[in-house]
């Protein structure tokens, strides 16, 4: 039977849709209150009701980045539920394709703030609000092009690797209280990797041992198993759950 989450609270951010809404789904499904996050107030509304409303999920719209944003989100969920035990730090963005070294150092510099930097902020807050305290779990979603090259996507894979970095020296500085792991998707179908796969889905999937490009509940389970206390013994780790292409070396 699943782990159930009963009486915990979780943070997900980038959860209107895609791998977040995934994975806001199953931690409701095994009985947490989750509170979403995403820049559109409207779509994220709509997530939040369909996992049930307040007595399940709550919203708060705003950038993953910002200050304020993160500020307000954690006072609104401790205030609306009394803690908050579990973080998920998916909010990630690429937008720009092409080599590392034609990037513009402006979106460089939004890619890590947004990929890095903020889930740093996001745990620094979760931790000085409730985990510090009564102890907790975070994963951070990075990808499997933060552990070999990208092409194409070379600065958003930057920003994963030092994601699952920072993933590590939480886990470090975090334990025992807390624990930090991350996994590392391959290609999920969702709107965010549609240039990856559209049109051309089936040659894609070829690639894969398994047959087939990932779903978000493909990585909604690894994601609440390592929130769970069957993963009480792991820490800094990242889950790779890519329907085993880096076996062969394909996207």
């Amino acid at each position: 039977m699943a782990v159930s989450f009963e009486g915990k609270v979780a943070v997900v951010t980038g959860a209107s849709r895609g791998i977040g809404f995934g994975i806001a789904r199953e931690l409701v499904r095994r009985g947490a209150k989750v509170c979403l996050t995403a820049r559109t107030a409207e779509t994220l509304e709509q997530a939040a009701k369909e996992l049930g409303g307040p007595e399940h999920a709550i919203a708060v719209a705003g950038k993953s980045d910002d200050a304020a944003h993160q500020e307000e989100t954690v006072a609104r969920v401790t205030a609306a539920y009394g803690r908050l035990d579990l973080l998920v730090n998916n909010t990630g963005i690429n937008p720009v394709y092409g080599p590392v070294l034609d990037t513009d150092p402006a979106a460089a510099a939004k890619i890590l703030a947004v990929n890095v930097l903020a889930p740093l902020a996001w745990t620094r807050r979760a931790h000085a609000a409730w985990m510090g305290e009564h102890g907790g779990a975070v994963v951070n979603v990075a990808s499997i092009a933060g552990i070999r090259s990208s092409s194409g996507i070379g600065m958003y894979g930057v920003s994963k690797a030092a994601l699952i970095r920072l993933t590590m020296e939480l886990a470090a500085e975090l334990g025992p209280a807390v624990r930090v792991n991350a996994v590392a998707p391959a290609v999920v179908k969702t709107k965010f990797a549609e240039a990856l796969y559209e049109g051309r889905e089936e040659k894609v999937a070829r690639a894969y041992p398994l047959g087939r490009l990932g779903l978000p509940e493909d990585v909604a389970g690894a994601v609440a198993f390592l929130l769970s206390e069957d993963a009480a013994w792991i820490t800094g780790q990242t889950l790779v759950v890519d329907g085993g292409v880096t076996l062969g070396g394909g996207l």
